[in-house]
């Protein structure tokens, strides 16, 4: 197992991924952003994630996994699958990849998780189910706790925008980059998911209102 050794570049963000050794400080606090891509039959079949220093919400490692042989199957974002180099790349069966990220979580003692839209990964990896799911879209779309959402925009009583609150116009929304795109590769999603937890700049303590 081992955690990406290169630079890589997403839209807006750079992540330095150390070649695989451990990391943790037993003075830190650490959790991590999970996505996941999946087939037209609506099965896992890549899983990105990112691990994060509670302190500063900036990435320090991580890992992308493709799960054989249901990747074979297709999925909307297949196009996007391989454009990882392939030594930074976990290609394995379900079993082993999720046996591997509970490994690579118990290396940074880490308890809680983080996605966006989260109950859609929750739903999709019950085997990850005896962690803390907490949803980075119930601060993202909400006013309360998303100071750059404009005054014009129309949001509930809940102060929740009623509309356009996926990751690609919240990212715009954080950044101001309006050519900001969405790749879809659900390790580069992760780490855009990331940079709005740090954009959005509240402590992790705050997203447990986002409780799965």
């Amino acid at each position: 197992m081992g955690i990406l050794s290169k630079l890589f570049k997403t839209n807006n963000t750079s992540i330095q991924m150390e070649p695989r050794k451990s990391l943790y400080d037993e003075n830190s606090v650490y959790f991590a952003v999970i996505d996941t891509e999946t087939t037209w039959s609506d099965e896992v079949m890549s899983i990105g994630i990112v691990i994060a220093d509670a302190s500063t919400n900036k990435p320090i490692g991580g890992q992308y996994y493709i799960i054989s042989p249901t990747y074979r199957k297709g999925g909307m974002y297949s196009g996007v699958l391989n454009i990882l180099k392939t030594q930074n790349t976990i290609t394995n069966s379900r079993r082993n990849v999720l046996a591997d990220i509970k490994s690579l979580l118990s290396e940074y003692h880490i308890e809680k998780i983080l996605a966006y839209n989260a109950k859609f990964d929750f739903n999709h990896l019950p085997e990850l189910r005896n962690y803390e799911w907490c949803d980075i879209m119930r601060l993202a779309a909400y006013r309360q706790y998303n100071s750059s959402i404009p005054t014009r925009v129309e949001c509930c009583k809940t102060g929740r925008i009623k509309k356009g609150y996926g990751v690609e116009p919240i990212y715009q929304m954080l950044s101001g980059d309006r050519k900001y795109r969405e790749i879809h590769n659900a390790f580069t999603d992760a780490v855009d998911e990331l940079k709005i937890v740090e954009m959005l700049g509240h402590d992790i303590s705050t997203y447990e209102i986002g409780r799965i």
